[in-house]
């Protein structure tokens, strides 16, 4: 699982930027560069952020396809 992050402008700002620029310039072109940051969880993170969204633990083995002992360990579920 992966969340992104960006710090890119929105259209609304890139709008508000263009409609003040002098019309005898060049049109500016965005760069062909991505510019966000991704963050990538362990198997334990995402387990537990999964767990914390109100998923059971037999949905997050399936969605993670990790075995439910795994998951409970994760969660610090014993089982007896």
């Amino acid at each position: 699982m992966s969340i992104s992050i960006s710090n890119s402008p929105s259209p609304a700002s890139i709008a508000a930027v263009n409609s003040h620029s002098d019309s005898a310039q060049a049109p500016r072109t965005q760069p062909a560069t991505n510019n966000s940051d991704t963050v990538t969880l362990s198997q334990a993170q995402q387990v537990t952020q999964l767990y914390q969204q109100g998923q059971q633990v037999p949905q997050i083995a399936s969605t993670l396809s990790l075995p439910v002992d795994i998951v409970n360990s994760y969660l610090g579920i014993t089982s007896q």
